[in-house]
Protein backbone atom coordinates (compact mmCIF):
# COMPACT_ATOMS: atom_id res chain seq x y z
CA UNK A 1 0.00 0.00 0.00
CA UNK A 2 0.90 3.69 -0.95
CA UNK A 3 0.82 6.80 1.15
CA UNK A 4 0.87 10.46 -0.10
CA UNK A 5 -0.09 13.97 0.43
CA UNK A 6 -3.98 14.45 -0.71
CA UNK A 7 -6.22 17.36 -0.29
CA UNK A 8 -9.12 16.32 1.95
CA UNK A 9 -11.48 16.30 -0.90
CA UNK A 10 -8.77 14.21 -3.22
CA UNK A 11 -8.77 11.74 0.04
CA UNK A 12 -12.72 11.53 0.64
CA UNK A 13 -12.82 10.85 -3.32
CA UNK A 14 -10.46 8.07 -2.80
CA UNK A 15 -12.24 7.13 0.08
CA UNK A 16 -15.77 6.72 -2.17
CA UNK A 17 -13.59 4.85 -4.83
CA UNK A 18 -12.26 2.13 -1.98
CA UNK A 19 -15.69 1.90 -0.20
CA UNK A 20 -16.99 0.58 -3.32
CA UNK A 21 -19.14 3.53 -4.95
CA UNK A 22 -19.82 2.98 -8.68
CA UNK A 23 -22.40 6.58 -9.18
CA UNK A 24 -21.67 10.08 -8.32
CA UNK A 25 -23.68 13.47 -9.26
CA UNK A 26 -22.69 16.61 -7.98
CA UNK A 27 -23.14 20.80 -8.61
CA UNK A 28 -19.75 22.25 -8.66
CA UNK A 29 -19.70 24.32 -4.90
CA UNK A 30 -16.44 25.51 -3.64
CA UNK A 31 -15.16 24.18 -1.30
CA UNK A 32 -16.91 20.62 -2.27
CA UNK A 33 -15.97 20.81 -5.98
CA UNK A 34 -12.89 18.78 -6.22
CA UNK A 35 -14.08 15.82 -4.71
CA UNK A 36 -16.18 15.09 -7.61
CA UNK A 37 -13.46 16.45 -10.18
CA UNK A 38 -11.24 13.35 -8.26
CA UNK A 39 -13.69 10.61 -8.17
CA UNK A 40 -14.23 11.01 -11.71
CA UNK A 41 -10.70 9.92 -12.70
CA UNK A 42 -11.45 6.39 -11.15
CA UNK A 43 -12.69 4.69 -14.37
CA UNK A 44 -14.81 2.07 -12.35
CA UNK A 45 -17.38 5.37 -10.76
CA UNK A 46 -19.71 6.53 -13.43
CA UNK A 47 -19.44 10.56 -12.64
CA UNK A 48 -20.97 13.58 -14.20
CA UNK A 49 -22.35 17.27 -13.14
CA UNK A 50 -26.31 17.71 -12.37
CA UNK A 51 -27.78 20.93 -13.58
CA UNK A 52 -28.16 21.62 -9.56
CA UNK A 53 -27.81 19.98 -6.28
CA UNK A 54 -31.51 18.72 -5.95
CA UNK A 55 -31.25 17.01 -9.01
CA UNK A 56 -27.48 15.46 -7.62
CA UNK A 57 -29.60 14.10 -4.99
CA UNK A 58 -32.54 12.10 -6.73
CA UNK A 59 -29.99 10.67 -9.20
CA UNK A 60 -27.64 9.49 -6.57
CA UNK A 61 -30.50 8.32 -4.98
CA UNK A 62 -32.21 6.55 -8.14
CA UNK A 63 -28.62 4.97 -7.89
CA UNK A 64 -28.82 3.82 -4.83
CA UNK A 65 -32.61 2.18 -5.43
CA UNK A 66 -31.23 0.38 -7.94
CA UNK A 67 -28.71 -1.12 -5.91
CA UNK A 68 -25.54 0.47 -6.28
CA UNK A 69 -23.55 2.80 -3.86
CA UNK A 70 -23.75 5.85 -4.87
CA UNK A 71 -22.48 9.62 -3.88
CA UNK A 72 -23.46 13.58 -4.05
CA UNK A 73 -21.78 16.19 -3.30
CA UNK A 74 -22.07 19.88 -2.99
CA UNK A 75 -21.28 23.23 -1.09
CA UNK A 76 -23.52 24.16 2.12
CA UNK A 77 -26.21 26.19 0.39
CA UNK A 78 -26.46 23.84 -1.82
CA UNK A 79 -28.10 21.71 0.23
CA UNK A 80 -30.55 24.44 0.82
CA UNK A 81 -31.47 23.23 -2.55
CA UNK A 82 -31.13 19.75 -1.96
CA UNK A 83 -33.32 20.03 1.23
CA UNK A 84 -36.87 18.75 -0.05
CA UNK A 85 -35.43 15.03 -1.15
CA UNK A 86 -32.78 14.83 1.57
CA UNK A 87 -35.83 15.13 4.07
CA UNK A 88 -38.14 12.27 2.60
CA UNK A 89 -34.90 10.11 1.38
CA UNK A 90 -34.33 10.12 5.53
CA UNK A 91 -37.83 8.15 5.46
CA UNK A 92 -37.76 5.68 2.30
CA UNK A 93 -33.74 5.01 3.73
CA UNK A 94 -31.54 3.38 0.67
CA UNK A 95 -30.80 -0.09 -0.85
CA UNK A 96 -27.10 0.27 -1.80
CA UNK A 97 -25.01 2.71 0.53
CA UNK A 98 -25.60 6.34 -0.29
CA UNK A 99 -23.23 9.53 0.53
CA UNK A 100 -23.84 12.88 0.73
CA UNK A 101 -21.21 15.50 1.10
CA UNK A 102 -22.24 18.95 2.31
CA UNK A 103 -18.59 21.48 2.49
CA UNK A 104 -19.25 24.24 4.75
CA UNK A 105 -17.55 27.80 4.59
CA UNK A 106 -16.73 29.22 7.75
CA UNK A 107 -15.11 32.59 7.15
CA UNK A 108 -17.24 32.67 3.79
CA UNK A 109 -14.52 32.35 1.66
CA UNK A 110 -16.26 31.97 -1.14
CA UNK A 111 -20.14 31.96 0.18
CA UNK A 112 -22.77 34.41 0.18
CA UNK A 113 -23.46 33.32 4.26
CA UNK A 114 -21.96 31.39 6.93
CA UNK A 115 -24.46 28.47 7.68
CA UNK A 116 -23.83 25.19 9.58
CA UNK A 117 -25.30 22.52 8.43
CA UNK A 118 -25.14 20.14 11.24
CA UNK A 119 -28.69 21.60 11.67
CA UNK A 120 -29.61 19.88 8.53
CA UNK A 121 -28.20 16.43 10.14
CA UNK A 122 -30.42 17.23 13.04
CA UNK A 123 -33.57 18.09 11.32
CA UNK A 124 -33.21 15.34 8.92
CA UNK A 125 -32.78 13.10 11.66
CA UNK A 126 -29.56 11.55 9.30
CA UNK A 127 -26.20 10.38 10.47
CA UNK A 128 -23.12 13.15 10.00
CA UNK A 129 -19.55 12.39 9.73
CA UNK A 130 -17.13 14.98 10.56
CA UNK A 131 -13.61 14.16 9.02
CA UNK A 132 -10.59 16.64 10.50
CA UNK A 133 -8.05 15.76 8.28
CA UNK A 134 -7.46 13.89 4.93
CA UNK A 135 -6.93 10.70 6.36
CA UNK A 136 -10.20 10.53 8.11
CA UNK A 137 -11.79 11.95 4.89
CA UNK A 138 -10.84 8.79 3.21
CA UNK A 139 -11.32 6.41 6.31
CA UNK A 140 -15.15 8.20 6.78
CA UNK A 141 -16.46 8.38 3.52
CA UNK A 142 -15.43 5.00 3.64
CA UNK A 143 -17.50 3.99 6.81
CA UNK A 144 -20.39 5.92 5.45
CA UNK A 145 -21.02 3.53 3.23
CA UNK A 146 -20.74 0.98 6.25
CA UNK A 147 -23.39 2.79 8.21
CA UNK A 148 -25.67 3.62 5.23
CA UNK A 149 -26.73 -0.16 4.78
CA UNK A 150 -26.19 -1.21 8.31
CA UNK A 151 -28.87 1.60 9.15
CA UNK A 152 -30.84 2.21 5.81
CA UNK A 153 -29.89 5.33 5.87
CA UNK A 154 -28.07 8.24 3.92
CA UNK A 155 -25.02 9.30 5.66
CA UNK A 156 -23.96 12.83 5.28
CA UNK A 157 -20.52 13.59 5.29
CA UNK A 158 -19.54 16.82 6.56
CA UNK A 159 -16.37 18.81 4.90
CA UNK A 160 -15.34 22.64 5.24
CA UNK A 161 -12.62 24.65 4.01
CA UNK A 162 -10.10 23.67 5.70
CA UNK A 163 -10.28 19.99 5.49
CA UNK A 164 -11.62 20.23 2.06
CA UNK A 165 -8.16 22.12 0.64
CA UNK A 166 -5.53 21.24 3.32
CA UNK A 167 -3.19 18.23 2.83
CA UNK A 168 -1.87 15.11 5.01
CA UNK A 169 -0.59 11.95 4.24
CA UNK A 170 -3.42 9.07 2.80
CA UNK A 171 -2.40 5.21 2.67
CA UNK A 172 -4.26 4.27 -0.20
CA UNK A 173 -5.71 0.90 0.37
CA UNK A 174 -7.82 -1.49 -2.93
CA UNK A 175 -11.02 -0.90 -3.87
CA UNK A 176 -13.79 -3.05 -1.62
CA UNK A 177 -15.69 -5.26 -4.42
CA UNK A 178 -19.24 -5.01 -3.74
CA UNK A 179 -22.11 -7.05 -5.34
CA UNK A 180 -25.34 -4.98 -6.65
CA UNK A 181 -28.13 -5.15 -4.28
CA UNK A 182 -31.34 -6.75 -5.48
CA UNK A 183 -33.65 -4.42 -6.34
CA UNK A 184 -37.11 -5.63 -4.99
CA UNK A 185 -40.48 -3.59 -5.63
CA UNK A 186 -41.33 -2.45 -1.73
CA UNK A 187 -44.17 -0.06 -2.11
CA UNK A 188 -44.21 0.70 1.70
CA UNK A 189 -40.39 1.58 2.07
CA UNK A 190 -40.52 3.78 -1.27
CA UNK A 191 -43.82 5.83 -2.01
CA UNK A 192 -43.95 8.05 0.61
CA UNK A 193 -47.59 8.67 0.30
CA UNK A 194 -49.12 10.44 3.81
CA UNK A 195 -50.29 6.67 4.84
CA UNK A 196 -46.76 4.96 4.33
CA UNK A 197 -44.92 7.85 5.46
CA UNK A 198 -46.63 7.86 8.83
CA UNK A 199 -45.03 4.52 9.42
CA UNK A 200 -41.95 5.03 9.00
CA UNK A 201 -41.73 8.26 11.27
CA UNK A 202 -41.05 5.65 14.14
CA UNK A 203 -38.81 3.85 12.07
CA UNK A 204 -36.96 6.69 11.46
CA UNK A 205 -36.53 7.61 15.15
CA UNK A 206 -35.49 3.66 16.09
CA UNK A 207 -33.24 4.25 13.66
CA UNK A 208 -31.76 7.24 15.42
CA UNK A 209 -31.91 5.65 18.78
CA UNK A 210 -29.50 2.58 17.04
CA UNK A 211 -27.31 5.05 15.99
CA UNK A 212 -26.84 6.25 19.42
CA UNK A 213 -26.00 3.42 20.80
CA UNK A 214 -23.22 2.76 18.17
CA UNK A 215 -21.92 6.12 18.75
CA UNK A 216 -21.38 5.02 22.50
CA UNK A 217 -18.46 2.47 21.48
CA UNK A 218 -17.78 3.84 18.49
CA UNK A 219 -13.53 4.55 17.44
CA UNK A 220 -14.82 7.80 15.77
CA UNK A 221 -15.69 9.29 18.84
CA UNK A 222 -12.56 8.95 21.23
CA UNK A 223 -11.51 10.35 24.37
CA UNK A 224 -7.44 11.16 24.55
CA UNK A 225 -6.02 11.35 27.84
CA UNK A 226 -4.04 13.94 29.48
CA UNK A 227 -2.18 14.90 32.02
CA UNK A 228 -4.12 17.43 33.93
CA UNK A 229 -7.92 17.36 33.98
CA UNK A 230 -8.34 21.47 34.74
CA UNK A 231 -9.90 21.47 31.92
CA UNK A 232 -11.55 18.64 29.14
CA UNK A 233 -12.04 19.60 25.47
CA UNK A 234 -15.02 18.39 23.40
CA UNK A 235 -14.39 19.14 20.01
CA UNK A 236 -14.55 18.36 16.28
CA UNK A 237 -13.39 18.91 12.80
CA UNK A 238 -10.85 21.61 12.42
CA UNK A 239 -11.31 22.37 16.04
CA UNK A 240 -9.52 19.64 17.09
CA UNK A 241 -6.43 19.97 15.48
CA UNK A 242 -6.01 23.45 17.09
CA UNK A 243 -6.84 21.91 20.13
CA UNK A 244 -4.20 19.75 19.97
CA UNK A 245 -1.53 22.33 18.61
CA UNK A 246 -2.45 24.92 21.40
CA UNK A 247 -2.35 21.95 24.14
CA UNK A 248 -0.79 19.10 22.87
CA UNK A 249 -1.63 16.72 25.48
CA UNK A 250 -2.18 18.20 28.56
CA UNK A 251 -5.52 18.22 29.09
CA UNK A 252 -7.66 14.97 27.80
CA UNK A 253 -9.76 15.44 24.47
CA UNK A 254 -13.27 13.99 23.17
CA UNK A 255 -12.56 14.06 19.62
CA UNK A 256 -16.06 13.61 17.73
CA UNK A 257 -16.38 12.17 14.14
CA UNK A 258 -19.76 11.45 14.46
CA UNK A 259 -21.45 14.85 14.81
CA UNK A 260 -25.30 13.73 14.83
CA UNK A 261 -26.64 11.62 16.62
CA UNK A 262 -23.93 12.37 19.78
CA UNK A 263 -23.42 9.78 22.48
CA UNK A 264 -25.02 10.91 25.45
CA UNK A 265 -23.11 8.44 27.69
CA UNK A 266 -20.21 8.78 26.62
CA UNK A 267 -20.55 12.51 27.08
CA UNK A 268 -21.55 12.60 30.29
CA UNK A 269 -18.63 10.04 31.80
CA UNK A 270 -16.37 12.26 30.06
CA UNK A 271 -17.29 15.31 31.86
CA UNK A 272 -17.25 14.02 35.21
CA UNK A 273 -13.47 13.05 34.67
CA UNK A 274 -12.64 16.92 34.09
CA UNK A 275 -13.10 19.80 36.00
CA UNK A 276 -14.28 22.41 33.89
CA UNK A 277 -15.51 20.72 30.49
CA UNK A 278 -15.05 22.94 27.50
CA UNK A 279 -16.99 22.80 23.99
CA UNK A 280 -14.96 24.10 20.93
CA UNK A 281 -16.72 24.43 17.95
CA UNK A 282 -16.73 26.46 14.85
CA UNK A 283 -20.01 28.28 13.82
CA UNK A 284 -22.67 27.15 15.88
CA UNK A 285 -23.09 25.51 19.27
CA UNK A 286 -24.39 22.63 18.42
CA UNK A 287 -22.70 20.18 20.46
CA UNK A 288 -22.95 22.92 23.37
CA UNK A 289 -26.73 23.05 23.11
CA UNK A 290 -26.62 18.94 23.17
CA UNK A 291 -24.54 19.06 26.40
CA UNK A 292 -26.69 21.44 28.37
CA UNK A 293 -29.62 18.85 27.49
CA UNK A 294 -27.62 16.64 29.29
CA UNK A 295 -28.22 18.54 31.92
CA UNK A 296 -24.15 19.94 31.73
CA UNK A 297 -22.65 23.52 31.70
CA UNK A 298 -19.81 23.54 29.64
CA UNK A 299 -17.91 26.91 28.88
CA UNK A 300 -18.84 27.07 25.30
CA UNK A 301 -19.96 30.34 23.08
CA UNK A 302 -19.68 32.71 26.08
CA UNK A 303 -15.85 32.10 25.05
CA UNK A 304 -15.97 31.67 21.60
CA UNK A 305 -17.65 33.35 19.46
CA UNK A 306 -19.79 31.69 16.71
CA UNK A 307 -18.54 33.86 13.69
CA UNK A 308 -15.68 32.92 11.05
CA UNK A 309 -13.53 30.37 11.29
CA UNK A 310 -11.30 29.16 14.55
CA UNK A 311 -7.16 29.45 14.61
CA UNK A 312 -4.74 28.64 16.90
CA UNK A 313 -4.38 31.90 18.07
CA UNK A 314 -8.02 32.21 18.43
CA UNK A 315 -7.66 29.26 20.70
CA UNK A 316 -4.78 30.41 22.44
CA UNK A 317 -6.27 34.25 22.94
CA UNK A 318 -9.24 32.50 24.85
CA UNK A 319 -6.78 30.81 27.54
CA UNK A 320 -4.54 33.57 27.48
CA UNK A 321 -1.45 31.58 26.24
CA UNK A 322 0.91 33.50 24.10
CA UNK A 323 2.24 31.71 21.25
CA UNK A 324 5.31 31.86 19.48
CA UNK A 325 4.60 33.75 15.93
CA UNK A 326 7.25 31.79 13.81
CA UNK A 327 7.24 34.37 10.92
CA UNK A 328 5.81 37.81 11.09
CA UNK A 329 5.52 40.29 7.66
CA UNK A 330 7.52 43.29 9.03
CA UNK A 331 5.79 45.49 5.92
CA UNK A 332 2.30 46.64 5.53
CA UNK A 333 0.82 43.93 2.53
CA UNK A 334 -1.18 46.08 -0.04
CA UNK A 335 -4.93 45.15 -0.50
CA UNK A 336 -5.71 43.17 -3.37
CA UNK A 337 -9.72 43.28 -3.65
CA UNK A 338 -11.38 40.86 -5.93
CA UNK A 339 -12.35 41.92 -9.54
CA UNK A 340 -12.84 40.75 -12.64
CA UNK A 341 -10.16 38.91 -14.63
CA UNK A 342 -8.20 40.89 -17.51
CA UNK A 343 -10.14 40.68 -20.72
CA UNK A 344 -13.22 38.76 -18.57
CA UNK A 345 -16.29 39.01 -21.19
CA UNK A 346 -18.31 40.20 -18.31
CA UNK A 347 -16.67 43.38 -17.66
CA UNK A 348 -18.30 45.32 -21.59
CA UNK A 349 -21.65 44.20 -20.44
CA UNK A 350 -21.56 45.20 -16.92
CA UNK A 351 -19.69 49.10 -17.91
CA UNK A 352 -23.13 49.41 -20.25
CA UNK A 353 -25.78 48.64 -17.36
CA UNK A 354 -23.27 51.27 -15.36
CA UNK A 355 -23.38 53.63 -17.48
CA UNK A 356 -26.94 53.74 -18.26
CA UNK A 357 -27.50 53.82 -14.53
CA UNK A 358 -29.86 50.61 -14.48
CA UNK A 359 -31.30 48.76 -10.96
CA UNK A 360 -29.44 45.29 -11.69
CA UNK A 361 -30.34 42.07 -10.08
CA UNK A 362 -27.40 40.04 -9.49
CA UNK A 363 -26.97 36.34 -9.20
CA UNK A 364 -24.04 33.90 -7.57
CA UNK A 365 -21.15 33.37 -10.08
CA UNK A 366 -17.82 35.24 -10.90
CA UNK A 367 -19.92 38.01 -12.45
CA UNK A 368 -20.95 38.95 -8.50
CA UNK A 369 -17.85 40.77 -9.07
CA UNK A 370 -19.33 43.78 -10.88
CA UNK A 371 -20.81 45.01 -8.41
CA UNK A 372 -16.68 46.25 -7.24
CA UNK A 373 -15.62 49.21 -8.15
CA UNK A 374 -15.46 50.89 -10.66
CA UNK A 375 -18.44 49.05 -12.16
CA UNK A 376 -20.57 49.16 -9.13
CA UNK A 377 -23.21 47.24 -11.24
CA UNK A 378 -24.95 45.07 -9.63
CA UNK A 379 -27.89 46.06 -6.89
CA UNK A 380 -28.54 42.54 -5.28
CA UNK A 381 -26.88 39.20 -4.68
CA UNK A 382 -29.17 36.43 -3.06
CA UNK A 383 -28.49 32.76 -4.03
CA UNK A 384 -28.87 30.77 -7.42
CA UNK A 385 -31.50 32.08 -9.86
CA UNK A 386 -32.79 34.84 -7.18
CA UNK A 387 -31.79 37.44 -9.76
CA UNK A 388 -34.74 36.48 -12.26
CA UNK A 389 -37.64 35.36 -9.83
CA UNK A 390 -36.33 38.77 -7.67
CA UNK A 391 -36.82 40.74 -10.96
CA UNK A 392 -39.98 39.67 -11.72
CA UNK A 393 -41.21 40.56 -8.09
CA UNK A 394 -39.72 44.36 -8.96
CA UNK A 395 -41.05 44.64 -11.96
CA UNK A 396 -44.73 43.10 -11.38
CA UNK A 397 -45.31 45.41 -8.41
CA UNK A 398 -43.77 48.04 -9.49
CA UNK A 399 -43.76 48.25 -13.50
CA UNK A 400 -43.21 51.89 -13.75
CA UNK A 401 -39.25 50.60 -13.11
CA UNK A 402 -39.52 48.00 -15.05
CA UNK A 403 -37.89 49.76 -17.83
CA UNK A 404 -35.03 50.33 -15.84
CA UNK A 405 -34.35 47.39 -14.51
CA UNK A 406 -32.43 44.18 -15.32
CA UNK A 407 -31.26 40.54 -14.07
CA UNK A 408 -27.78 39.12 -15.09
CA UNK A 409 -27.50 35.51 -14.63
CA UNK A 410 -24.29 32.75 -15.30
CA UNK A 411 -25.20 30.03 -18.07
CA UNK A 412 -24.80 27.19 -15.38
CA UNK A 413 -27.22 29.31 -12.62
CA UNK A 414 -29.68 29.97 -15.49
CA UNK A 415 -29.59 25.81 -16.05
CA UNK A 416 -29.20 25.52 -12.10
CA UNK A 417 -32.85 27.53 -11.35
CA UNK A 418 -32.64 30.60 -13.24
CA UNK A 419 -34.72 28.69 -16.09
CA UNK A 420 -37.63 28.72 -13.71
CA UNK A 421 -37.81 31.85 -13.24
CA UNK A 422 -37.87 32.86 -16.62
CA UNK A 423 -40.86 30.66 -16.91
CA UNK A 424 -42.39 32.30 -14.27
CA UNK A 425 -41.85 35.67 -15.83
CA UNK A 426 -43.21 34.17 -19.21
CA UNK A 427 -46.31 32.78 -17.69
CA UNK A 428 -47.11 35.38 -14.80
CA UNK A 429 -46.13 38.14 -17.84
CA UNK A 430 -43.99 40.59 -15.89
CA UNK A 431 -42.37 43.05 -18.50
CA UNK A 432 -38.62 41.86 -17.44
CA UNK A 433 -35.46 41.83 -19.47
CA UNK A 434 -33.30 39.01 -18.31
CA UNK A 435 -29.41 38.98 -19.22
CA UNK A 436 -27.70 35.97 -19.12
CA UNK A 437 -23.88 35.89 -19.35
CA UNK A 438 -22.95 33.07 -21.41
CA UNK A 439 -19.28 32.03 -20.94
CA UNK A 440 -19.66 28.83 -22.05
CA UNK A 441 -18.33 27.52 -18.29
CA UNK A 442 -18.65 27.34 -15.03
CA UNK A 443 -16.45 29.79 -14.21
CA UNK A 444 -16.09 30.39 -10.10
CA UNK A 445 -15.85 27.18 -9.13
CA UNK A 446 -12.77 26.43 -11.33
CA UNK A 447 -14.38 25.50 -15.33
CA UNK A 448 -16.99 22.86 -14.74
CA UNK A 449 -19.00 21.96 -17.76
CA UNK A 450 -22.31 22.30 -17.85
CA UNK A 451 -25.70 21.61 -19.55
CA UNK A 452 -24.94 24.62 -22.28
CA UNK A 453 -21.53 23.32 -23.38
CA UNK A 454 -21.91 20.16 -24.72
CA UNK A 455 -19.46 17.92 -22.79
CA UNK A 456 -19.50 16.35 -19.75
CA UNK A 457 -17.53 15.74 -16.00
CA UNK A 458 -15.44 13.32 -18.24
CA UNK A 459 -14.67 15.81 -21.67
CA UNK A 460 -16.49 13.52 -23.62
CA UNK A 461 -19.21 15.17 -26.10
CA UNK A 462 -22.69 15.46 -23.99
CA UNK A 463 -25.83 17.08 -24.96
CA UNK A 464 -26.52 20.46 -25.24
CA UNK A 465 -28.99 23.09 -24.26
CA UNK A 466 -30.21 25.36 -26.88
CA UNK A 467 -30.19 28.86 -24.54
CA UNK A 468 -32.00 30.69 -27.43
CA UNK A 469 -34.45 27.91 -28.54
CA UNK A 470 -35.47 27.14 -25.00
CA UNK A 471 -36.03 30.57 -23.80
CA UNK A 472 -38.48 30.55 -27.23
CA UNK A 473 -39.73 27.28 -26.09
CA UNK A 474 -41.08 28.72 -22.70
CA UNK A 475 -42.63 31.76 -24.31
CA UNK A 476 -40.19 34.37 -24.41
CA UNK A 477 -40.72 36.22 -28.24
CA UNK A 478 -37.97 38.08 -27.86
CA UNK A 479 -34.27 36.74 -27.55
CA UNK A 480 -30.73 38.93 -28.50
CA UNK A 481 -27.25 37.64 -29.17
CA UNK A 482 -24.38 40.24 -27.95
CA UNK A 483 -21.01 40.51 -28.17
CA UNK A 484 -20.14 41.55 -24.73
CA UNK A 485 -16.67 42.86 -26.15
CA UNK A 486 -18.88 45.24 -28.49
CA UNK A 487 -20.13 47.91 -26.23
CA UNK A 488 -22.05 49.97 -28.89
CA UNK A 489 -23.96 46.49 -29.70
CA UNK A 490 -24.32 45.58 -25.99
CA UNK A 491 -26.16 49.45 -25.40
CA UNK A 492 -28.01 49.27 -28.11
CA UNK A 493 -29.66 45.62 -27.69
CA UNK A 494 -30.09 46.30 -23.65
CA UNK A 495 -31.87 50.06 -24.82
CA UNK A 496 -33.99 48.18 -26.77
CA UNK A 497 -35.16 45.10 -24.70
CA UNK A 498 -35.97 47.61 -22.08
CA UNK A 499 -37.97 49.95 -24.38
CA UNK A 500 -40.06 46.72 -25.37
CA UNK A 501 -43.36 46.01 -24.11
CA UNK A 502 -43.15 42.24 -22.82
CA UNK A 503 -40.86 39.89 -21.44
CA UNK A 504 -37.23 39.53 -23.37
CA UNK A 505 -33.70 38.05 -23.07
CA UNK A 506 -30.40 38.76 -23.66
CA UNK A 507 -27.60 36.64 -24.08
CA UNK A 508 -24.65 38.04 -23.67
CA UNK A 509 -21.94 35.09 -25.58
CA UNK A 510 -18.24 35.26 -24.99
CA UNK A 511 -16.29 32.15 -23.81
CA UNK A 512 -14.32 32.75 -20.47
CA UNK A 513 -11.18 34.31 -20.86
CA UNK A 514 -9.07 32.08 -18.80
CA UNK A 515 -10.56 28.89 -21.22
CA UNK A 516 -7.41 27.10 -22.63
CA UNK A 517 -8.92 26.69 -26.17
CA UNK A 518 -10.29 30.27 -26.38
CA UNK A 519 -7.43 32.22 -28.70
CA UNK A 520 -6.10 35.65 -27.67
CA UNK A 521 -4.33 37.93 -30.24
CA UNK A 522 -1.97 39.23 -27.33
CA UNK A 523 -1.47 42.68 -25.12
CA UNK A 524 -2.05 45.61 -27.11
CA UNK A 525 0.29 49.15 -26.18
CA UNK A 526 -1.11 52.72 -25.28
CA UNK A 527 0.68 55.36 -27.45
CA UNK A 528 1.57 57.27 -24.98
CA UNK A 529 1.61 60.44 -27.88
CA UNK A 530 -1.89 60.40 -27.97
CA UNK A 531 -2.75 59.67 -24.47
CA UNK A 532 -3.99 62.82 -22.49
CA UNK A 533 -4.58 60.97 -18.72
CA UNK A 534 -8.38 61.63 -19.08
CA UNK A 535 -8.23 57.75 -17.72
CA UNK A 536 -11.62 57.08 -19.71
CA UNK A 537 -9.92 53.27 -19.73
CA UNK A 538 -9.87 52.97 -15.99
CA UNK A 539 -13.53 53.18 -15.75
CA UNK A 540 -13.78 49.52 -16.79
CA UNK A 541 -11.69 48.39 -14.19
CA UNK A 542 -9.77 45.95 -15.87
CA UNK A 543 -7.00 45.24 -13.80
CA UNK A 544 -4.35 44.95 -16.64
CA UNK A 545 -4.53 49.00 -16.92
CA UNK A 546 -3.22 51.39 -14.70
CA UNK A 547 -1.73 55.46 -14.64
CA UNK A 548 1.60 55.57 -14.41
CA UNK A 549 3.49 59.58 -14.69
CA UNK A 550 -0.10 60.71 -15.63
CA UNK A 551 -0.18 58.38 -18.99
CA UNK A 552 -2.15 55.17 -19.41
CA UNK A 553 0.43 52.20 -18.77
CA UNK A 554 -0.85 48.91 -19.84
CA UNK A 555 0.68 45.37 -17.84
CA UNK A 556 1.47 43.17 -21.04
CA UNK A 557 1.41 39.63 -18.60
CA UNK A 558 -2.18 40.42 -17.91
CA UNK A 559 -3.32 42.27 -21.10
CA UNK A 560 -5.27 39.63 -23.56
CA UNK A 561 -6.06 42.35 -25.84
CA UNK A 562 -10.21 42.32 -25.52
CA UNK A 563 -10.02 45.28 -27.08
CA UNK A 564 -12.65 46.95 -24.48
CA UNK A 565 -10.65 49.75 -23.39
CA UNK A 566 -10.06 51.36 -26.96
CA UNK A 567 -13.64 51.94 -27.46
CA UNK A 568 -13.22 54.10 -24.01
CA UNK A 569 -10.48 56.13 -25.56
CA UNK A 570 -11.71 59.15 -27.99
CA UNK A 571 -8.56 59.68 -28.89
CA UNK A 572 -7.08 56.47 -30.21
CA UNK A 573 -4.40 56.13 -27.78
CA UNK A 574 -5.17 52.35 -27.17
CA UNK A 575 -6.19 49.97 -30.17
CA UNK A 576 -9.44 48.40 -30.77
CA UNK A 577 -10.12 44.69 -30.28
CA UNK A 578 -8.24 42.30 -32.97
CA UNK A 579 -9.98 38.79 -33.91
CA UNK A 580 -10.45 36.28 -31.00
CA UNK A 581 -10.99 32.70 -32.13
CA UNK A 582 -11.93 29.25 -30.40
CA UNK A 583 -10.82 26.61 -31.35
Amino acid sequence: MSKRLMLGNEAAARGLYEGGCEFVSSYPGTPSTEITEFAAKYDDIYAEWAPNEKVAMESAWGASFAGHRSFCGMKHVGLNVAADPLFTISYTGVNAGMVICVADDPGMHSSQNEQDSRHYAIAAKLPMLEPSDSKESKEFAKLAYELSEKFDTAVILKMCTRVAHCQGIVEEEDRVKVAPKEYVKNQQKYIMTPANAIKKHPKVEERLNKLREWAETADVNRIEAGDDNTYGFITSSTSYNYVKEVFGDKYPVLKIGLINPLPDKKIKDFAGTVKNLVVIEELDGIIETHCNTLGLTPIGKDKFTNLGEFSQTVIANAFDIKKDVPFKFTEEIPARPPALCAGCPHRGLFYVLYKKKLTVHGDIGCYTLGAMPPLNALDSTVCMGASVSGLHGFNKIAPEKASNTVAVIGDSTFMHSGVTGLINIAYNESNSTVIILDNSITGMTGHQQNPTTGINLKGEPAGKVDLESLCKSIGINRVVVVDPYNLEECEKAVTEELAADEPSVIISRRPCALLKNVKHPGPIQCDKDKCVGCKACMKIGCPAISMVDGKCEIDATLCLGCGVCGQMCKLGALPLRKEITND
